[in-house]
């Protein structure tokens, strides 16, 4: 998978994840979350989320090479993988407590911070294979 963005996004989309997971709890410490803005700040949340991990995801990394495209594939596949697995457990669980009312629609953020977590594992992972290969 080929990289979209400039190096540098890789840091604005940490600094957007950061912002999106901080922000509501201050908001809410200071009072300004109510029941009647409450799911525009969880949606707003998620999808900040959602627009930060992506700009992580298709961010040129500095050393980019086939190798590095390579990772980010195998790091997605991964992802997928283990996002399936959370999700069939979470529907074990649901149906294991006999529970009809709630749904998780927060799989894509998921998807997407285990695909981050899967990069940057591979991305570090190659660069100390790199430096004891030597």
């Amino acid at each position: 998978m080929k990289a979209l963005l400039p190096p540098f996004s890789r840091i604005i989309g940490y600094v957007v994840m950061a912002f999106a997971l901080f922000v509501p709890f201050v908001a809410a410490l200071l009072g300004k979350v109510t029941d009647s803005n409450l799911l525009f700040v969880k949606e707003a949340t998620k999808l900040l989320m959602i627009a930060g991990a992506l700009m992580i995801l298709f961010a040129l990394s500095k050393e980019e090479s086939p190798e590095t495209e390579q990772i980010r594939s195998n790091a997605t596949r991964n992802a997928v993988f283990l996002t399936f697995f959370y999700i069939f457990g979470g529907m074990i669980y649901r149906v294991a407590i006999g529970d009809l009312q709630s749904v998780d629609s927060s799989s894509f953020l998921i998807f997407l911070v285990l695909n981050i977590l899967c990069l940057e594992y591979g991305l570090k992972k190659a660069s100390v294979d790199k430096f004891f290969k030597r």
